[in-house]
């Protein structure tokens, strides 16, 4: 626990007060963690230090909306984006490379050791000069009558490029799971962060993929940049030990809990999406907490607790047709301070019927393990024409 000491200022020491960056940096960490209720606290705020809120809005961290409340601009999502790549990831500013390599060989930016004569159509900006020019001296060496002196005639035949690494571009979804439960240990202000540092990195590294932040609880819905900056967990409010209620999705009562578990919904709307994409890799990356605990059938929703085979039953359907659909899905199961043998058996299931992968960590280990499965571990296997 940090100590502190104090003193009465004597007037000796000059006051230097936070610069813009530093504030903003203090507001986008309880951002993170407490999401939109940050941004209304700011209200009160105004009237105690407005100059410090304008210093925020000249800088482009903050703006403020239709309605005159406050809301992170541009720039301020930017900061924070590339903040929690920073720390997650460790990326350096220098690697530009931008698509994901695969284990086939063919055009793309990832430049290899070894050559091979050339074939029409490969790039001529991949060309091994030094090879090419050595053929060329060997095969005239044998007959020097037709070469004329201090010169070098390039036939086809001595042309050699250099193997380059196919490349090719990536759609993913990122199911980030918002029940009541994440909201203990601090699991969902880290995998929001993983979250935001994915939407980082592809705008900075690969620029030719896809990416789609969908959020499930009792339903699911996309998130955009900024509305997965203020989201948080859904507040419990039942607190009942067994829970059997069935929604009309077509007539809603005015009061539907959403603190409950709706991964099927989050696959089929990532399932529907990803199937509009021309991408050719499609990937889930699911990060949730619990066994599923509310599923859909037909036009209603099941909410059911404790969790129920029949629910289980329901979303891995929804993980076959995923798989169906030729979509490579890896789960990464938050295990914090106890040991949950319901959710890793669910888990285990869930790659079985999908052949895709299951994770388990803690929230802190998170970034680390979604990084790898992001650039690594969805890759095709198409043989090229």
């Amino acid at each position: 626990m940090p100590i502190f000491e104090f003193s009465k200022w004597d007037g000796s020491q000059q006051f230097r007060p936070l610069s813009a960056d530093a504030v903003f940096d203090k507001i986008a960490e309880h951002l993170m963690e407490y999401g939109d209720y940050v941004l209304r606290q700011l209200e009160h705020l105004d009237d105690e230090n407005p100059e410090l809120l304008k210093l925020l809005i000249k800088e482009g961290y903050l703006e403020k909306d239709e309605e005159g409340r406050y809301a992170i601009a541009p720039r301020g999502v930017r900061r924070i984006e590339n903040k929690a790549l920073d720390e997650l990831f460790t990326i350096h500013r220098k690697d530009t490379s931008g698509k994901h390599a695969t284990e086939h060989k063919g055009a793309g930016q990832v430049r290899h050791d070894d050559s091979k004569p050339y074939e029409f159509g490969d790039p001529v900006a991949n060309l091994n000069l030094h090879e090419t020019l050595k053929n060329a001296v060997t095969r005239e060496g044998q007959s020097p009558r037709d070469r004329e002196p201090g010169s070098v005639n390039l036939k086809e035949e001595d042309f050699v490029v250099y193997e380059t690494e196919y490349q090719t571009s990536c759609a993913t979804v990122v199911l980030l799971d918002m029940s009541g439960s994440m909201a203990r240990y601090g699991k969902y202000y880290h995998a929001k962060k993983v979250a935001l540092a994915l939407q980082g990195l592809v705008r900075s590294r690969y620029t030719e993929d896809q990416l789609k932040v969908i959020g499930f609880y009792t339903y699911a819905s996309p998130l955009t940049e900024r509305s997965l900056l203020h989201s948080a967990p859904k507040p419990v409010s039942i607190f009942d030990s067994r829970v059997f209620l069935r929604v009309n999705l077509d007539a809603p009562p005015d009061f539907v809990p959403e603190h409950f578990t709706n991964i099927q919904a989050g696959l089929k709307f990532a399932r529907q999406h990803l199937q509009k994409q021309a991408a050719s890799n499609k990937q889930i990356i699911c990060i949730t907490d619990g066994e599923p605990t509310a599923h859909l059938e037909g036009r209603e929703l099941v909410l059911m607790y404790p969790p129920s085979e029949r629910t289980a039953r329901s979303t891995l359907q929804e993980v076959k047709a995923c798989a169906a659909a030729g979509i490579q899905l890896s789960t990464f199961a938050l295990i914090e301070d106890y040991f949950y043998l319901g959710l890793m058996n669910f888990v285990d299931q869930m790659a079985r019927v999908s052949r895709g992968l299951a994770i388990y960590c803690n929230a802190g280990e998170l970034g680390g393990a979604v990084l790898d499965s992001f650039v690594r571990g969805r890759r095709s296997r198409k043989k090229l024409a």
